[in-house]
């Protein structure tokens, strides 16, 4: 690794020992149940304020390191040449709350000038991260330190539109949580001007706010097994649906049909986890059962979803919820050691993936590293 990726490491272990400052245990209910409407005193308390300058400063690290930079990631160029298209009022893929937002930002900071035009979707995306887990993250630094080793942030280096829509569904599971449908559905249609695919959502976390608020019964498990077998037998079906919207995937170096053994590994691993924890973190937590069935069905989908081009994309709608997820089952165990050697195992597990995530950045198809930025480069 060259000196550059110190910039992501000291990123990280600075942004987590920020969050150390965070105390969101008694506040997060009221945020998800919505304020004044759940008896939430207006106003805060020393806490909150503290809490506050603590997350200011993440955002601010966060959104330099994002917004600063240039020349990272393997579609930098090709969202540059885009910008130049949209400009010139020519037909581009991308959807059309991109392209009004671009066109906007050129017109206002002048042909071909892009790097406010990344500097504000950075800002925007890490708003969205950080204010997901200001809202909703229990265990505040926990949830980062997720965020952070499990490459949601910096992959959002990449993939500019991708990550705007994922920060955003991340963001909305509090309205689900809530039972405030018609703001959530408000919110993923609002990102789905940026990258349509974030619609899946829409049935994907009702259906675990269902199953996480009702206790299963048989049909709920015909129903569960009839799917997986629709997503083993009807993979044509779906195929075709997905090139409907994304003809371009088809034949594609996306279309590789290649399993993600990491992805299912996590997952899995995760699974194992709320299920040992079953009755002291997820029994009666609606919350923890929500993420965890969305964390089921990103197994399913990382297992029998091989055949949908860049399925990565689909999974990560589902399996960012672990952020909140294992710190959740972690913080309902037992003290003790077997406590203690889960927790030490899911930070020791995550700081290696980290690792490997920051060898596998300088590959031509991700090129997150070196990184550059325009202050100094």
């Amino acid at each position: 690794m060259d000196a550059s990726a110190w910039i992501y490491i000291l990123l990280t272990l600075i942004t987590v020992g920020l969050g150390l400052w965070v105390d969101n245990r008694d506040y997060v209910g009221g945020y998800i149940r919505g304020g004044r409407a759940s008896g939430t005193q207006p106003g805060w308390d020393w806490q909150q304020a503290r809490n506050g300058v603590a997350i200011i400063a993440i955002y601010c690290l966060m959104a330099g390191v994002s917004a600063c930079r240039i020349a990272v990631g393997n579609d930098y160029w090709v969202y540059r040449d885009n910008f130049k298209l949209i400009a010139q009022g020519r037909y581009v893929s991308s959807e059309l709350g991109f392209n009004v937002i671009v066109k906007w930002m050129q017109e206002i900071f002048g042909y071909d000038n892009y790097l406010p035009v990344f500097a504000l979707f950075s800002l925007v995306t890490v708003f969205f991260f950080v204010k997901a887990l200001h809202d909703q993250g229990r265990y505040f630094a926990f949830s980062l330190y997720l965020l952070m080793t499990g490459g949601y942030y910096f992959n959002s280096l990449n993939s500019v539109r991708y990550y705007l829509a994922l920060a955003m569904a991340l963001y909305s599971m509090k309205y689900v949580l809530r039972g405030a449908y018609g703001k959530f559905i408000l919110w993923i249609l609002a990102g789905a001007l940026f990258h349509k695919s974030v619609l899946l959502v829409i049935p994907v976390y009702m259906a675990a706010r269902l199953l996480a608020a009702a206790p299963l019964k048989k049909w709920h498990y015909v129903a569960g097994g009839t799917f997986v077998f629709t997503l083993i037998f009807g993979q044509n079906y779906y195929r075709e649906v997905i090139f409907y919207f994304y003809p371009y995937y088809r034949d594609s170096m996306f279309d590789s049909g290649e399993l993600s053994y990491a992805n299912i590994a996590k997952c899995f691993c995760v699974l194992a986890l709320s299920v040992i924890c079953y009755r002291c973190s997820l029994k009666e937590d609606l919350s923890n059962r929500f993420y965890f069935f969305l964390n089921l069905f990103g197994l399913i989908v990382y297992c029998c979803g091989s055949f949908i081009p860049e399925v990565s994309r689909v999974g990560y709608y589902m399996i960012i919820a672990q952020v909140f997820l294992i710190p959740g089952v972690l913080a309902g165990m037992k003290k003790g050691w077997f406590a203690g050697i889960c927790k030490a195992g899911v930070i020791a597990a995550f700081g290696i993936y980290f690792g490997m995530l920051l060898r596998d950045m300088y590959a031509v198809d991700v090129r997150l590293l070196p990184y550059l930025n325009w202050i100094f480069n």
